[in-house]
């Protein structure tokens, strides 16, 4: 049984399905900001929405359980983990997959409103996932076959332009990665980072508008792909993580970017 966050739409969304497709059943978290006003400091575009996650849900009826919460709120997330517990009977599977972009100028202009979101969200909100989540991993009755995914970017191994503090926090969750991947030896829980490149998703295009760019599809140069990447593609890679066949990729970052190159 899984627990995704960022779920209503885009790489999350695309992870549920995935999942529901390999038999899981899962507790889909999203923050349901929209462009009300419980959008972040800097976020420019709208976010995910109350009625997309439930429409969701209602596309798997008997295997997704709709969840509204913030990542950066630990006792939310810790309610949801509960959750999953509580209606499925275990939790082997984490995607901490919620995320924002905020940038479009260069770090000595960016402000430090902007760079607490990214780290609010992008960082903490992995780092609150997996706090609430793993020890039910660990308490499991197969703790080694349980997974923690966190979707970090490309931009966790390249710099950016203009997104300096988004390339700091994907720098960071991949540290944070490697850092629970060491402190999850023996247990048999595994944890991992899936690095996607330019992904066709609305946070792409988000980052289009921070370019000043007419289509996201402009990405697609940067991708020896030559093509944006689906999230079904990226959901895939996801879902071989969470399998137990995935726990060889213990502690890795697996860069599912296309061939992504700045």
């Amino acid at each position: 049984m899984a627990l995704v966050t960022g779920a209503a739409r885009g790489i999350g969304a695309a992870a549920v399905r995935a999942l529901c497709a390999k038999g899981y059943r899962v507790v889909a978290v999203d923050g349901c900001a929209g462009d009300g006003p419980k959008r972040p400091a800097g976020v420019g575009y709208a976010l995910a929405t109350k009625g997309e996650l439930e429409e969701l849900a209602g596309d798997h009826p008997d295997a997704v359980v709709p969840y509204v919460a913030d990542v950066r709120d630990p006792d939310a997330l810790a309610e949801a983990a509960a959750l999953a517990v509580a209606r499925f009977g275990r939790l082997d599977a984490v995607v901490a997959a919620a995320a924002v972009i905020v940038g479009g100028r260069p770090l000595w202009e960016t402000p430090v409103a902007h760079v607490h979101t990214l780290w609010e969200i992008d960082v903490l909100g992995v780092w609150n996932t997996a706090a609430a989540c793993v020890p039910h991993l660990l308490d499991g009755p197969e703790p080694g076959g349980c997974r923690f995914v966190a979707v970090a970017s490309a931009a966790g191994s390249h710099g950016l332009l203009r997104l300096s503090a988004y390339t700091m926090a994907k720098h960071a969750v991949v540290g944070l990665v490697r850092g629970l991947a060491a402190d999850l030896v023996g247990t048999g829980v595994t944890a991992v980072a899936v690095s996607p490149g330019s992904t066709r998703t609305p946070m792409l295009s988000a980052t289009a508008d921070l370019y000043a760019l007419d289509t996201m599809d402009a990405f697609a140069s940067s991708q020896l792909l030559r093509r944006l990447i689906d999230p079904a593609e990226i959901a895939a890679t996801i879902a071989f993580c969470c399998s137990p066949e995935g726990g060889v990729l213990n502690g890795s970052v697996v860069s599912a970017d296309g061939g992504f190159t700045p």
